[in-house]
């Protein structure tokens, strides 16, 4: 084989190493930092997963503050409250300063882990207004709504004559 195309060779070959090690790479840091989100029904059905269920894996939680659930310790940041999407409520366990919109009846998404039979949440978002959802929970609330024959605002416009 003529030098110069063994050379090329050897190059063309270090190059594509190098380009599945840097995939590679890039695709294990992705993994780490995706929190996927899960409604309480898919949590508490098993449906989220073995590492969810056992509290090894981060994810995210989205849903409804229950109604009557928001309970404050007295004396500490520890606040706790429910997470609902319709089908089941989860509790949830957290240490920190509540968004200024958070409350019950609206849309929340927060990000953590299992402990137990509760969800112990490291950061909680809750929307900015009165119109917006955020989207996988809307769509998720929106499968559990049909399930169970609520008929939501939007429903009963599209209804309307």
């Amino acid at each position: 084989m003529n030098p110069i195309r063994k050379r090329r060779l050897w190059m063309i070959a270090a190059l594509v190493v190098a380009s599945a090690i840097a995939v590679t790479l890039v695709a294990l840091a992705l993994q780490r930092n995706v929190a996927y989100l899960y409604t309480p029904a898919e949590v508490l059905g098993g449906q989220a997963g073995e590492a969810v269920s056992a509290g090894t894996a981060k994810f995210r939680l989205g849903g409804m503050v229950a109604e009557h659930s928001f309970k404050r310790e007295e004396g500490s940041m520890e606040v706790r409250f429910a997470v609902t999407d319709g089908d089941a409520q989860l509790p949830v366990s957290y240490t920190g300063i509540l968004p200024d919109l958070f409350r019950e009846n609206q849309a929340v998404v927060a990000t953590g882990h299992m402990r137990g039979d509760t969800f112990v949440a490291e950061q909680v978002l809750a929307k900015h207004d009165e119109t917006y959802v955020p989207k996988e929970v809307a769509d998720k609330m929106g499968l559990a709504h049909q399930k169970h024959g609520v008929q939501t605002p939007a429903d009963a416009a599209a209804d309307a004559p």
